[in-house]
């Protein structure tokens, strides 16, 4: 499965929210979204006192690619403003998927770059597999023991789950046992079918 990261700077006319907003685009497997928003408010900067509507289309947005905004672990500025009197701000936000909780907060680098971790599971694919070709002796002499071995089970006085779960454990053991004599180890290629 794939997971994209949406990185997105908005400038302050916020032509790019517009723009995922009024395009309703469909994005699939969203894993984070983050970027210069250039939106103040309140529910990231505890400096700026007010709520922007902008911000609520940010959420509508946000929850349409199933998202949640994201809480930082260092709450700082973002923003450190050059003009005397301008008080710096949170500009920069990131989303993370909902309901992950490997991906549930990020931090803020000393160079004000918004950071996370991404935990990636290493996956272990074998080289070979075991296999009984179509059509071929292995496969004969597979089904013959099987069924040779079926003739020998007692499925007499088969009144209770207990006799029943015995007999059926028998049936798997019959087909592993024939499978491990009869199943060939080939190696996957670059020629393998799927």
């Amino acid at each position: 499965m794939y997971f994209f990261i949406l990185n997105i700077y908005s400038d302050s006319s916020h032509t790019a929210l517009k723009y995922l907003k009024d395009t309703e685009v469909n994005i699939n497997n969203i894993l984070i979204m983050t970027g210069d928003f250039n939106i103040r408010d309140h529910l990231w900067d505890p400096t700026f006192s007010h709520h922007s509507t902008i911000s609520d289309n940010l959420f509508i947005i946000a929850n349409s690619f199933n998202l949640s905004l994201s809480t930082t672990t260092n709450p700082c500025p973002t923003r450190y403003s050059d003009v005397s009197g301008e008080a710096n701000s949170v500009l920069d936000l990131m989303f993370l998927q909902n309901g992950s909780s490997e991906l549930d907060s990020h931090h803020i680098s000393p160079e004000n770059r918004l950071s996370i971790e991404i935990p990636i599971i290493e996956e272990v694919f074998p080289a070979s597999k075991f296999t009984i070709p179509p059509k071929s002796n292995q496969e004969k002499a597979f089904i013959n023991e099987v069924i040779s071995n079926f003739k020998t089970l007692n499925t007499n006085d088969m009144d209770n789950v207990i006799k029943l779960d015995h007999v059926v454990k028998q049936i798997r053991h019959i087909i592993d046992y024939a499978w491990k004599d009869n199943a060939k180890k080939s190696r996957f290629s670059k020629h393998s079918k799927q």
